[in-house]
């Protein structure tokens, strides 16, 4: 049985965490287990060796940024391996290149194009447990490129649909995932089973559990995943296909909350065909992501146009707005919102699920600004001040906590 074990940063924040986790590693390789280990940086460095680079440049070159974050990966892996080999587990730690990782040419947020896994197999048939410095890999043209936060999930995933593993196991500081997060509602409840679709939607929309990149190659690669924690014995929350028609029973799974949101309002925009093209074809080229978008009936050859970017993003996106001042009388920009959502896949087979959301919201005076829907989710924009209200009212009204 072959098994891709991730441990995220709070799993190896401290040496003594590094050793609990050899000694979880050694428990699955005393069950016969074959094992690929993914390790991401220590909790703190990767923010500490930004701050270091921040220290000789405000914008630094991503090349070397890549250089320089990719090692705070390699570092856990090397400690690791020498750990285990210590305890007398037969252990060899590799980066993201010696691991066949390929990754397209973009510098800090890569995506991986291929993984040449002659040399993992090779480790693993002459008995080694492998550790492989996640976050990271290499261009064609030999350059080391990293996958951007939460890329260990990412390495880990892919590792996994490529070496065909039974599992890939993601262990962090949280024991699975929850009906929305616990620190909010204390009623939350650890679900055994979630879909990759659900999950999708979950990550995407701030759960933090996963990184929905991650998420989106699983399902395409069908990697069963288990979420799980390194600091208890928990079954964790398996993550896979839906298993049929009793997924359509529960109409909601989970409600999520992302607080990095930022509302524009542009007013007075000349509304003849491209303009709204051309508005968000820039806005695409910045490498601004738009989210909710929301246009009004045109009156007099103008019309409003309201949409949502992360909240980090919005000193990049007034840039651009202010580029169309012959096409837009106006804009507004509202840090002040959060978006709040309820995910399930039963949603799409029963009527009526979102008004039950909008009517509990309305009950409580939380005004709703913004509506987003598919099939297996809906998303409200509101006051953030209302945000965690928002939460634990919606958590009751569809019976989360039961």
């Amino acid at each position: 049985m072959l098994v891709v074990q991730k441990y995220g940063g709070t799993s190896v924040g401290t040496l003594e965490r590094i050793e609990n986790v050899a000694k979880r590693v050694a428990i699955a390789r005393d069950e016969g287990k074959d094992l690929v280990i993914v390790v991401s940086a220590m909790s703190g460095e990767t923010n500490k060796l930004i701050e270091y680079a921040h220290n000789f440049s405000k914008n630094p070159s991503k090349r070397e940024m890549d250089m320089l974050l990719s090692s705070g990966e390699r570092v856990t892996a090397a400690l690791l391996a020498i750990a285990l080999n210590e305890m007398g587990y037969k252990t060899v730690a590799l980066t993201g290149r010696q691991a066949g990782i390929v990754t397209d040419n973009t510098h800090t947020y890569a995506r991986i194009e291929t993984i040449n896994t002659n040399r993992l197999k090779k480790e693993i048939e002459s008995g080694n447990i492998v550790i492989v410095a996640g976050f990271q890999g290499i261009n064609k043209d030999g350059e080391i490129t990293t996958l951007g936060r939460g890329g260990s999930d990412l390495s880990a995933v892919a590792l996994a649909g490529a070496l065909n593993a039974d599992a890939c196991e993601i262990y962090s500081d949280v024991d699975g995932v929850y009906t929305t997060d616990p620190r909010i509602e204390p009623k939350a409840k650890k679900l055994d089973f979630v879909s990759y679709d659900e999950m999708l939607e979950l990550s995407s929309l701030g759960a933090k559990v996963l990184q929905n990149r991650s998420v989106e190659l699983a399902k395409k690669m069908g990697v069963k995943i288990v979420a799980k924690s390194s600091f208890s014995d928990n079954e964790g929350t398996v993550i896979s296909e839906a298993k049929g028609d009793n997924m359509e029973e529960v109409l909601v799974r989970g409600v999520a909350l992302d607080r990095n949101q930022a509302r524009v309002s542009l007013r007075g925009v000349d509304d003849h065909p491209g303009v709204a093209a051309e508005i968000f074809s820039k806005l695409a080229d910045n490498n601004i992501n738009v989210d909710m978008i929301i246009q009004n009936a045109s009156n007099d050859g103008k019309t409003n146009l309201g949409f949502t970017v992360p909240q980090n993003e919005i000193e990049q996106a007034k840039e651009v707005i202010n580029s169309f001042q012959g096409d837009v009388e106006g804009a507004d920009y509202d840090e002040s919102v959060a978006k709040v959502s309820i995910v399930g896949v039963g949603m799409k087979s029963h009527s009526g699920v979102a008004a039950t959301a909008f009517t509990a919201l309305a009950k409580n005076n939380i005004n709703i600004e913004m509506i987003s829907t598919s099939e297996i989710k809906v998303s409200m924009i509101i006051d953030e001040k209302f945000s965690e209200l928002a939460v634990r009212v919606l958590h009751e009204t569809y019976g989360l906590d039961k």
